[in-house]
């Protein structure tokens, strides 16, 4: 029920730029996630926005390289990925969060979420 976009190869130290848009729904009203997993590895949080206030949380791993906005004109969702490394490697997902809203200690755990994209791959090079 979401779109995910903007995966691709890109070598370290690049950039990439994943939109999210949630057709028949809008995302003013929801909180997003991005989620990424990679291969042979459970699924992790990335980084979120929430629902109720709009504020922003992101993983340690990611945290000064990734930003994550919301346009509603657009009725998107965007993860800037700067300075990529091999370890960013993955399927990213992004997610939506209905109300009521996830409370701060549910916000990293993926089984929270109510909607998800279908996925796109990021592969950076050495």
């Amino acid at each position: 029920q979401l779109q995910a976009s903007g995966g691709g190869l890109v070598q370290t130290g690049g950039s990439l730029r994943l939109s999210c848009t949630a057709p028949g729904r809008t995302v003013s009203n929801l909180g997003m996630g991005w989620f990424r997993q990679a291969p042979g590895k459970e699924r992790e949080f990335v980084a979120c926005i929430r629902g109720s206030g709009g504020r922003t949380y992101y993983a340690d791993s990611v945290k000064g390289r990734f930003t994550l906005s919301k346009d509603n004109a657009k009725n998107s969702v965007y993860l800037q990925m700067n300075s990529l490394k091999p370890e960013d490697t993955a399927v990213y997902y992004c997610a939506a969060d209905t109300p009521p809203f996830l409370i701060l200690s549910e916000l990293c755990y993926a089984r929270g979420y109510d909607y998800w994209g279908q996925g796109t791959l990021v592969t950076v090079s050495s």
